[in-house]
């Protein structure tokens, strides 16, 4: 006899509801009620049949629960890029929730395509209660369609009329821009990130209106990728640009310009000043560490969770949480040296 039909012969069979109530002395359906409807019993009653099941060592079948109820208790959530830093404390924040509730939260990853991601998505939602597109680089239509589908919340954009939890950008990036402002800096350059992100649009257009109010010169630099090789890539454009400082996109961007302007002898934040956005971990590792604008990940993943579970169980509309971001100053930001 192999080892491996050794190792399956001694596997016992998974715990049934069928033993549960051998064991309680009730009936299976008191026992699914027990576990999948709890409240419907008297207490002692549910103690007693969730005691048996936890020593029988039961686990709930997502796909046999969703015989009867039509819900599996598993969701999904889809990240434009799962190797970037800014969504670990969402991912944390919506795995804490999702667990609190007795949900599965399962993850994927569309690597900055659209076509992976609508694909992905599609795929997702064949075995899935409700999906939460994070960052997403669809089309405002495609993202309807697929709402057409099963539940659907969107992170970090919006879309008329699909559920969304997004931070509010304006307060961390005008106390960014004062700071820049008050230190003595006139010309700002935008470093920017994917054309497909929301979220780029947004924050460039922020940037934008609040330097012509006040008096500013701003322009916008592409970049390659949303990554440190891109912010790399983007310094012979920002040294071209005549600037003094750098909004960048996000912190990757930044630090990957931080690194090259080390590399080339250029002073920072003497010769250029640089914001990053996010405050991933490791943005105040750096010499000098990087300024940036925090937004409330843990929040934002907690409260798209449950905005989702709403949705799957039809309650009533609700507002769109307003989720501030706040400036952190740290050592990559200071006067030009021009001005001193």
């Amino acid at each position: 006899m192999s080892q491996t039909d050794a190792a399956a012969r001694r596997r016992k069979p998974p715990a049934t509801i069928y033993d549960i109530a051998r064991m309680t002395g009730v009936s299976p359906s008191t026992v699914s009620r027990a576990l999948n409807k709890p409240g419907r019993l008297s207490e002692k009653t549910e103690q007693r049949i969730r005691k048996a099941a936890e020593e029988l060592g039961y686990r709930i079948n997502p796909m046999a629960r969703a015989l009867p109820t039509g819900k599996t208790g598993t969701l999904a959530l889809l990240v434009s890029d799962i190797t970037n830093p800014v969504y670990f404390d969402l991912v944390r924040g919506a795995e804490r929730v999702a667990s609190e509730t007795g949900s599965t939260l399962v993850f994927a990853d569309s690597q900055e395509s659209p076509e992976l991601e609508r694909a992905t998505a599609e795929r997702l939602q064949t075995s899935v209660d409700g999906l939460l597109l994070v960052g997403s680089r669809l089309e405002d239509g495609a993202i309807e369609e697929l709402s057409f589908m099963k539940p659907l919340v969107i992170v970090n954009r919006l879309v008329t009329g699909i559920p969304a939890v997004i931070p509010d950008v304006l307060p961390g990036m005008t106390a960014a821009l004062e700071r820049l402002r008050d230190a003595g800096h006139r010309r700002v350059a935008y470093l920017a990130g994917p054309e497909a992100s929301w979220m780029n649009r947004l924050r460039r257009q922020t940037l934008f209106d609040l330097a012509e109010a006040w008096g500013l010169s701003a322009v916008e630099l592409k970049t390659a990728a949303p990554t440190r090789e891109g912010g790399a890539a983007a310094y012979r454009h920002v040294m071209d640009a005549d600037v003094t400082a750098v909004m960048a996109y996000n912190d990757l961007v930044a630090l990957g310009l931080l690194r090259e302007c080390r590399d080339h002898g250029v002073d920072v934040p003497g010769r250029l000043s640089i914001v990053g956005f996010d405050d991933i971990f490791g943005a105040d590792l750096p010499t000098p560490a990087l300024s940036t604008i925090r937004s409330p990940f843990a929040t934002i993943g907690e409260m798209a969770i449950r905005r989702l579970l709403v949705e799957i169980d039809g309650g009533p509309a609700q507002e769109e949480p307003v989720l501030p971001t706040e400036f952190v100053s740290r050592e990559s930001v200071a006067p030009p040296a021009e001005v001193d």
